[in-house]
């Protein structure tokens, strides 16, 4: 099923993260924009809000920490409040193949997300949104298993090949599959910032000449693992 989907993906993209431990994100800022690349502020700040399903057995999360070359997250993701009605959410199936990146997204109805929410009532959405009933189908086998919020900025270079944002706050929730009182949490991260670089593969050859300004190593990160293993421990 994984390889079926990951067919309808047109544009892959390369991904480079950098945790950056210990700094503000007003320093990290700095760092940015006194970059020679130059690069600005192009969107407003906002709330990024995602929940990501996975098998019984979290096939997804072993996937990612065994290497497999073919890998994927599900999840849906909405901006704005983590809870209460969940306006314009999109479903993303997020492939890695290697280190290539690439994502399909689809438009899904709208759900409350409140005390005793459980994995059914994202089902129902899926149920009456426009999907291939190929993937409607798989993805009823899936439970939602995390639920990650932080706050994104976003900054673009000034030949346009290099996106970054910036990702800060994160806070992760555990998830079963009925009743969630969204009490088992991490707390609000306020110590680290992760770095993501964003860019076409054509222009891998001249990446070196953005992150080798930054005094940080760029790392394997994963909101999804990182959350998996704090609070399933």
């Amino acid at each position: 099923m994984k390889n079926i989907l990951l067919s309808g993906v047109k544009n892959f993209r390369y991904e480079r993260k950098i945790f950056i431990e210990g700094q503000t994100i007003k320093t990290v800022e700095m760092l940015l924009k006194s970059h020679p690349a130059i690069f600005s502020e192009i969107y407003c700040e906002r709330r990024v809000n995602s929940l990501y399903f996975d098998t019984l057995n979290f096939q997804n999360y072993f996937d990612n920490m065994d290497g497999v070359s073919k890998r994927l997250k599900v999840r849906v993701r909405w901006y704005g409040n983590l809870f209460g009605a969940v306006e314009k959410p999109n479903l993303e199936l997020k492939f890695k193949h290697n280190l290539h990146v690439g994502k399909l997204m689809y438009p899904i109805e709208a759900f409350v997300l409140k005390d005793g929410f459980s994995t059914s009532i994202v089902r129902e959405a899926f149920r009456r949104s426009s999907l291939s009933k190929m993937l409607e189908d798989y993805l009823m086998g899936l439970q939602a298993s995390l639920m990650i919020s932080y706050t994104r900025r976003y900054f673009l270079s000034f030949d346009r090949k290099y996106r970054v944002t910036l990702d800060t706050e994160m806070e992760a929730y555990k998830l079963t599959p009925q009743r969630n009182t969204f009490l088992c949490k991490t707390e609000k991260d306020t110590r680290n910032v992760i770095m993501e670089i964003k860019y076409n593969c054509l222009h891998d050859d001249l990446v070196g000449s953005i992150t080798n300004y930054f005094p940080f190593r760029t790392t394997k990160s994963s909101k999804y693992v990182s959350g998996i293993e704090v609070l399933y421990a």
